[in-house]
């Protein structure tokens, strides 16, 4: 399963230059993180350790929302859905191991982003954190990528994923709480971003970063890695359905 998620990564995920993948992922993160913490700043919102470790969660997303969606979506763009959906093979484990590739891209992401951040703001972490913080970031990032799978899911039925993963991370940014603390969000805002990824690792690693300890955060990480099981069965169950009803349809290549 793992194997099959790393060949479909290298396959599919078009990282054709180093340049791409670090302007994208690697760049592009950090700047935003510096935008928000300036922004922050000047509006007396919160400190820096907030969008520092706030930011740092939400940079894993693009890797996992976009690497999901594309995982399912791809194939049907290509023209290789149809061998996959021939293959002996269970089609949701080898869907579901592709979120792996995805979640380790995400960590990465995520760890460079806290760095850099961290040390062009002048912050320092407690050392015993660290560890912690990696779990909080693992947990959140696979939870993104099973989210990625369940709007994936929905390629088989709609024609541009694009637009659904870019209002997906969008959403993220504004639901989660990694940059407007969630005492100043409305309470509708609030019961929705509980539901989605990132929302409980990012307050997870907040604890972690403010040397609560692990125990402190654990209550967090727990409700993250079942938020990434729901999108899992979720993801599942959506890739089962509309594999069944593209089928009848005779739709599954259709763009």
């Amino acid at each position: 399963m793992a194997i099959g998620g790393v060949l479909a990564y290298r396959a599919l995920f078009n990282w054709t230059r180093p340049a791409i993948f670090v302007g994208t992922l690697l760049v592009g993160p950090l700047f935003q993180l510096l935008f928000f913490a300036y922004l922050g700043r000047q509006l007396q919102v919160a400190d820096d350790r907030f969008y520092v470790v706030g930011n740092a969660v939400l940079a894993a997303t693009l890797a996992g929302v976009f690497g999901g969606t594309l995982a399912v979506g791809n194939e049907r763009r290509y023209g290789t859905l149809g061998h996959v959906l021939l293959s002996p093979r269970s089609r949701t484990a080898v869907f579901l191991g592709r979120a792996l590739p995805y979640a380790g891209n995400g960590v990465l992401i995520a760890v460079v982003t806290m760095t850099v951040g961290a040390t062009l703001l002048g912050l320092r972490f407690p050392v015993g954190a660290i560890p912690g913080l990696l779990l909080a970031m693992a947990v959140g990032s696979l939870a993104c990528a099973f989210f990625g799978l369940t709007l994936g899911a929905l390629g088989l039925r709609f024609r541009d994923v694009w637009v659904v993963s870019n209002v997906a991370v969008a959403l993220l940014l504004l639901l989660t709480g990694v940059n407007v603390p969630s005492t100043a969000l409305p309470g509708w805002m609030v019961k929705i971003g509980e539901f989605l990824p990132i929302t409980h690792a990012a307050s997870a690693a907040r604890d972690l970063a403010a040397g609560h300890g692990l125990a402190a955060a654990a209550p967090a990480l727990g409700r993250e890695a079942l938020v990434g099981l729901g999108y899992a069965i979720l993801a599942a169950v959506l890739l089962k359905v509309f594999e069944t009803e593209s089928r009848r349809t005779a739709s599954l290549e259709t763009l």
